[in-house]
């Protein structure tokens, strides 16, 4: 691909500075790093992805709403963490984190321990403790 068609398709990157790094070839034959703002089949495949994902979400808050799982499992699948990436970014085990997903043991749980799940899905222990309508 030349530099002058690397694809510069608005979406996801509109009004953020993230870009995307394409390999395209200059006039003289040389690959170049240039910045992509996205291209519409990259897009694409991130529409299904997401949309998998909500639809997942959305499962796991009616479990939620009825008392098989806590908003943690809520609020860790809206941040694109499971178990494995929350253990390591909290530092708690994934073992407990489990533990963590059952209703009963999550009412539970204080405050510094709510702060730390808080503090890694940046979002407050109100939110945390709670789902969206």
């Amino acid at each position: 691909m030349k530099i002058e068609d690397v694809p510069q398709d608005l979406k996801y990157f509109k009004n953020t500075i993230i870009r995307d790094v394409t390999y395209a070839v200059d006039d003289k034959g040389n690959y170049r790093s240039v910045l992509s703002d996205g291209w519409s089949v990259k897009n694409d495949a991130l529409d299904v992805t997401l949309d998998d994902i909500n639809e997942e979400c959305e499962s796991i808050r009616q479990r939620v709403l009825a008392g098989e799982t806590s908003p943690l499992e809520y609020h860790a699948a809206k941040n694109f963490m499971g178990i494995d990436l929350l253990s390591d970014y909290t530092g708690i085990s994934k073992r407990t984190i489990r533990k963590h997903f059952d209703p009963n043991v999550f009412s539970t749980l204080d405050e510094k321990t709510l702060n730390r799940y808080a503090d890694v899905l940046r979002i407050s222990i109100d939110e945390l403790t709670s789902i969206p309508e």
